[in-house]
This record gives structure tokens, sequence and C-alpha cells, in this order.
């Protein structure tokens, strides 16, 4: 495991010309500033000398020139330095996000999307903060620190060292409240994290929370989250209500010694006018980095533990990954070549689909979920999934694509096993409609379309017009282009964030004509008509009969109207196959797909009557 700072340095090396530039703009800024108070200690001796009125304006026109340069180098050293430190942002967002589209999704069941959310927003701010502001200030700090000692020991060393005196308490204060500092950034950081979760669940859910009247609940969950997080907050803010006063009070100490000293060193004639006015200035600069130490250090405890919490995500190895990359990164690159170069060869449209489940058996942690599962479905077949609640239907067809890792040499397609495939191009081969169909905060156009360019290339093939054609046949397909017949908009209807503009019915047909218009070469319906009316339902099914023809079917659905025309189906029961056969056969054996067949014969019957 590569230590934090390295991988931060990394970002900072690629970035490395403006770092190296804005530092040399904090060298000039800060020689420039630090030459004012030697070109006052003249100007205030000649003075005392009496000096014509072309001396005071040479001084005056020195100083303007002075803070004109300075200026011009400060604008550089904060463009370069900030600047540099956003594009690291930038990359570090990119590279944050890119991330997690690696994990798998068991990794997102056990932890919160607020959280995820906070750790690329908050956090990120506070590693930007320190990578450019800090860094900058902490230069600035060190080279006006050294600079201003050096000058004020030339001018007198008895009466540095005296001023000195008080350093050492500030140092103190720095050592007690920087790690205090740091502990309780790191509980507000986390408490932010859980402010977002929670404002994201009750936004996300606000469907459920208005049917359910539960605004008033959902406001006191999260006010009782904002209320801690204001609690953290106010601790932070106390500390560094003693934190930065007693610094300012230890500075203000040594002020008052020079200039008790000081003074009494101009009257006895042992340092001039000037020089006392120069000492007093560098003594005012020295006191800045001494309190922008102190800010500097937050900063940097500050972001180091928010780079810490990032790095929790970061170095989160992806446990679903492309078996090729990975022999490549162990062997020689000619074996890895004649071993794999059939499969990294495969385009999605290779694929037959001939699906095979050999002696299959899967947990989630230490709960079992299926045991000794074995099935073969022949390519172009449509096989069917039934069976209770829980009885592993879903894991089963999210094994074949990969969401969840199969362990080796269980799952198969076109005798291939399923991890030795390109992830993009089993995906790009399996039209999956999942159960709980997702949209995004786009056009109905779009949405169906999700998935073409993946397959097709940015722009598909035969442009715009071929897109529209095969997003209309689809959504033709999914019985969805009567609905879109009453959009005022058509396909370019906003759907809204997850889709909250449409039902729940033409929600799963758009996801169904989705899986569609990507053309697969095997298709999965995860109960994916669970929403639909019965006549829409056998509306839909007569046109998928035509589609599913074409190409290898798994259809899962507690319906037994959705797969008695399926010509295998397979009864799952506490995650084993307990029968398996056509639709007639099924009935007959008398078993549980007879039992469930009876059952909704009779709820239909009730409902009719």
């Amino acid at each position: 495991m590569v230590p934090p700072f390295r991988r931060l340095l990394g970002y900072v090396l690629r970035y490395r010309r403006d770092f190296l530039l804005g530092l040399g703009c904090v060298v000039v800024t800060t020689g420039i500033a630090l030459a004012a108070p030697k070109i006052l200690q003249y100007a205030v001796d000649d003075l005392t000398r009496g000096v014509t009125r072309a001396k005071l304006l040479e001084y005056g026109s020195l100083l303007l020139a002075i803070g004109l340069v300075g200026g011009v180098f400060r604008f550089f050293m904060r463009r370069l330095l900030t600047g540099a430190s956003r594009h690291i942002e930038y990359d570090m967002r990119n590279d944050f996000f890119a991330h997690l589209e690696k994990l798998p999704l068991a990794y997102f069941q056990s932890h919160r999307t607020g959280d995820l959310m906070s750790r690329a927003t908050n956090d990120l701010n506070a590693v930007r903060m320190m990578i450019g502001p800090a860094i900058m200030y902490s230069a600035n700090t060190l080279l006006t620190f050294v600079v201003a000692l050096s000058m004020m020991i030339a001018i007198d060393a008895r009466l540095t060292l005296i001023s000195l005196i008080p350093l050492p308490f500030v140092s103190i204060s720095v050592k007690f409240f920087g790690s205090a500092i740091h502990r309780r950034f790191e509980q507000i950081q986390a408490q932010l994290s859980e402010v977002s979760a929670v404002a994201q669940e009750a936004l996300s859910g606000v469907r459920v929370v208005r049917a359910y009247r539960q605004e008033s609940a959902e406001l006191e969950r999260f006010r009782r989250s904002n209320q801690e997080y204001l609690l953290r907050n106010r601790r932070l803010i106390a500390l560094q209500g003693f934190f930065f006063p007693s610094m300012s009070f230890f500075l203000g100490l040594g002020a008052l010694i020079v200039l008790w000293l000081g003074s009494r060193e101009v009257i006895r004639g042992r340092i001039t006018l000037g020089e006392f006015v120069a000492f007093n200035s560098y003594l005012t600069m020295l006191s800045w980095p001494m309190i922008a130490f102190g800010w500097v250090t937050n900063m940097l405890q500050r972001g180091m533990a928010s780079w810490k919490r990032m790095l929790e995500v970061l170095e989160t190895e992806p446990s679903i990954g492309d078996a090729i990359q990975l022999r490549s990164s162990q062997s020689a690159p000619s074996q890895v070549f004649s071993a794999d170069s059939a499969i990294s060869a495969f385009h999605p449209r290779a694929i037959r689909g001939a699906i095979e489940f050999r002696d299959l058996v899967f947990a989630f942690g230490d709960m079992p979920v299926l045991n000794h599962v074995s099935a073969r479905i022949e390519a172009g077949q449509t096989a069917a999934l039934v069976g209770v609640t829980g009885s592993g239907k879903s894991t089963l067809i999210s094994l074949l694509a990969r969401l969840h890792d199969p362990p080796p040499a269980s799952v198969f397609i076109d005798g291939i096993d399923v991890r030795d495939f390109p992830i993009a191009v089993l995906r790009g081969a399996i039209g999956f409609v999942p159960q709980e169909p997702f949209l995004f905060s786009d056009t109905l156009a779009d949405n169906i379309a999700f998935g073409l360019d993946a397959i097709e290339g940015p722009g598909g093939s035969g442009g715009s017009a071929s897109r529209d054609r095969k997003i209309q046949d689809a959504a033709a397909v999914a019985r969805l282009d009567k609905d879109v017949a009453d959009f005022p908009k058509g396909y370019d209807t906003m759907v809204g964030e997850r889709g909250i503009t449409l039902s729940g019915g033409q929600k799963q047909r758009t996801a169904l004509a989705r899986a569609i218009v990507i053309d697969p070469r095997i298709l999965i319906l995860d109960d994916s008509l669970s929403a639909v009316d019965t006549y829409t339902e056998e509306e839909i099914l007569s046109r998928l009969r035509g589609v599913m023809r074409e190409r290898t079917s798994i259809i899962v659905s507690h319906r037994i109207s959705t797969v008695r025309d399926a010509d295998v189906i397979f009864v799952l029961d506490q995650g084993r196959i307990v029968e398996r056969g056509t639709h007639d056969d099924l009935v007959r054996a008398n078993g549980l797909y007879a039992e469930l067949h009876k059952k909704q014969l009779l709820e239909e019957e009730l409902a009719a009557s």
C-alpha cells in the first residue's frame, strides 16, 4: 500500500512546473515585502538629519514601485499555486468517481451515498486547500520568518533574542491545540457525511415520505443530524477561540518587550530611530508567520484528515475486474496472448448466448444464497426462473452479468467462464432489466439510448436518424410508444430525477426499451413487468416473442402468465433448482410450480368476481 503522502505527491508532481514558478513568485514577493522596512529605516534616519524634499520623493517612489512589482508577482503567485491546486482537485475528483464506478454492488450496499458524496466534495475541498493555499502560505511563512529574523539580528542581536522569548510558548500552543483540532475536524467531516446521507435519503424517497405523512419525522431526523453537526463545529470554534488569542497574546507580549527595551536603546544611541522602526516592522512581519503557522497547521490537519477519508475509498480494491488484465500483470506477454487472444478479440455481437451454471454455490458473507445450482440454456432459448421471494432468482442472473462475482468455473457463456471475458464484452452482450428501474434526469430518448453509444461508439451507426429509429422501434416493442404519443414533447420529455414524472409501469417499460435498443445477445428481464397491467403485459410479451426468438432470453417473474410460453422453466426454492421443464410438464408434475399456478388462478378468479 502506497503511503498517503507519497500518493498525494504523485498528483503534485503532475503540475511541478506551476508549483516551481509559483514558489519562485513567493520568493520574489516575500523579498520585495521584506525590503520595505529597510527603505523605511533609511527614510527615517534621513528625516532625523533633515533631507531634501526630492530625497523624500525618491523614497516614496521606491516604496510605490515595490508595491506595484510585489502586487504583480503576488497575482502570479496565487494564479499559479491556486490554479495548480484546482487542476489537482479536478484530477482527484475524476479519479475518485472513476474508482467508484469500478467498485462492486456490494460496496454500495454497505456504504451510504451521502457519505460518498461528502468525501467527493467537502473532503476534496479540504485537500485542495492543503495543497494550494497551505503550500503557498507555508513557503511565505518560512521565508518571512528566516529573512525577517536575520534582518532583526543584524540590527540588534540582543534585542532579537529578548523579543523571541514568547516563541516557545507559541510552539507549545500549536502542538497542544493542533492535535485536538485534527481530531475534532475528523468528527466534523464524519458528521457532515451523515447529514448528506440523511438529506439524500429523504429526497430520494420523497414519494414514500409524503405518502406516509412522515415529513415532520424526516425533518426532525435531519434537524437532529444537523444539530450534531452544528455542535461539533461549535466545539471546534471554541477550541480555535482559545488557540488564536493565545498566539496573539504571546506575540503581543514580545512586541511590548521590544517597545520598552528598543526605545531605551534608541535613547542611549545604540541603534538609530530608523533601525528601531525597521526592527518593529520586521517584528510585525514576524508575527504573521507565527499566526499563519497556526492557520496553516489547521489547514494541513484538516487536509490530511480528509485525504485519509478519501483514501479509504480509493484504496478499496475492486473485487471484479478483467481476468486478462490481471494475468497480463502476472505473466509474460507471450503467454497471455496465446491464452487469451481469442477472448480479447471478442465483440459482444460474436457471443452466441449458450449459458451454463455448473454446481454453482454462492453466498453473501455468511449467508448462503445459491446451493449447487446446475442448469443449461441453449443459445436462442427462452428460459424462465420462478420461485418465491428470496429463492435466489435475482442473484443467479446478477452473477451471469458479473454484477456480483461468481466462483471460478461455475458460470459459462458459450463454454467460456464469464470471469475470462473482458467485462465490457460480457456486459455489452447482455441487456439487463432490473427489478427496480433506474432512470436518469434526462430526456426519455436519452434514457432509452443510454447503452447505445457504448455498443456502437459515439454517435452510433448511421447518425441521429438511425439512433432515433432504433429508439422508436425499442419503445414500440415495450409498448411505450402509446404513452409517448400523449407527451407534449414526445421523446424529448424530461423524466425528472429517477423518472419521477413517469408512472411505475412507464418506468419499467422505459428500462425494457433501454435493454432492447442495444440488440443484446442475451436478454434478462428481472420481474420487469410487475408494475404493468395484465393487458399491457400481454401486448408486450406478444411483441417480445419476436425479439426473443433471435437471442437467448431469461425471464424472472412471479407471474405464471409471464413465463408459461418459455422453452424451459426452472423453479428455485431456498437456493436450489427443485423443478425444471415446460409449463405443461411442471403443471402435470403437481409440485411447487403447480402450487404457485393454482394460487395465481385462484387470485385471478377472486379479482374477476
